[in-house]
């Protein structure tokens, strides 16, 4: 099953994707939110469906089409999770997850605008695949119990100012992480049933141009082992969000420019759509 939410940003409304059909999910749920997803969610969708409970929406193509979650209580990400984008970040690959934070109000619709830091110099894009939690997950005792506790896919650029992250981090990489808008998610929650999770081709592209090319089967650490192991450290809520690592073929390479203002971005994953940014100059609220 497919999921998304139109309409604009704090007034989107929950739908179900069937083809090019938009099922309104109001008379299931207020929103694709942890209330929702940590429920048998499915089973209320499809029986509503087949009981003729979900009305089209009307004119849904003519609307916005905001993250295909309501805003979680926490992103959690996974870096340097392919050994190629290691390489040309300049490290070793980890034999551990390396963890780092975004907050709530990264998360926007995949075709939003997205507006570079005050003071940038280093934008950067990364195509990830994206985990989204569908019940509470603390101390799984292995891998194998990881995929009970995910409701979905989502497609995922994990923005990044890469001055922000390394020169003035402290040590830390969420500096370079956290600008309002830096997570553009969907445009579809996708269901685990929906995609094959190891073998999902990732593409970026800049103003057109091929960046990114890359299949989730390079990852270091797989979905089941992300999710197990984050579980050690961290309660995950329903409807928590988690980035899995970009592969190689960002700017941090050296290869490509940074991104500046009017650059278009644009990234895709199999199965899991694809979405547009323009990357915009930042003003001074009037």
């Amino acid at each position: 099953m497919k999921f998304a939410r139109l309409g604009t940003p704090g007034n989107e409304i929950p739908v179900l994707v069937e083809g090019d059909r938009y099922l309104d999910l109001r008379p299931v749920t207020s929103d694709v939110n942890g209330d929702f997803l940590e429920g048998d969610f499915v089973d209320r969708v499809v029986a509503a469906r087949d009981a003729g409970d979900l009305p089209e929406l009307a004119d849904a193509a003519s609307l916005r089409v905001g993250a295909p979650i309501a805003r979680p209580s926490a992103v959690i990400c996974i870096g340097m999770n392919y050994a190629a984008h290691a390489a040309e970040s300049g490290s070793e690959s980890p034999t551990i997850p390396i963890l780092f934070l975004k907050t709530p109000n990264t998360v926007v619709g995949p075709n939003d605008a997205v507006t570079i830091p005050r003071g940038s110099e280093k934008t950067d894009w990364e195509v990830e695949l994206g985990i989204v939690i569908g019940t509470r997950t603390a101390y799984l005792d292995s891998p194998d119990e990881s995929m009970a506790h995910v409701a979905g896919f989502v497609a995922a650029n994990d923005v990044s100012e890469r001055d922000f992250q390394m020169a003035v981090s402290g040590g830390q990489w969420s500096k370079g992480k956290i600008a309002a808008g830096f997570n553009p998610t969907g445009p579809w929650l996708v269901t685990p049933d929906e995609v094959d999770h190891h073998a999902l081709g990732l593409r970026s592209f800049v103003n057109g141009e091929p960046r990114q090319d890359s299949n989730t089967s390079d990852m270091i650490f797989t979905v089941e082992h992300i999710v197990h192991h984050l579980s050690q450290y961290v309660t995950l809520e329903p409807g928590d969000l988690i980035l899995t690592g970009t592969p190689q073929g960002v700017a941090l390479s050296g290869k490509y420019p940074y991104l500046a203002a009017g650059d278009v971005v644009e990234i895709e994953i199999d199965g899991l759509g694809r979405q547009r940014q323009e990357f915009v100059a930042w003003e001074a609220r009037k």
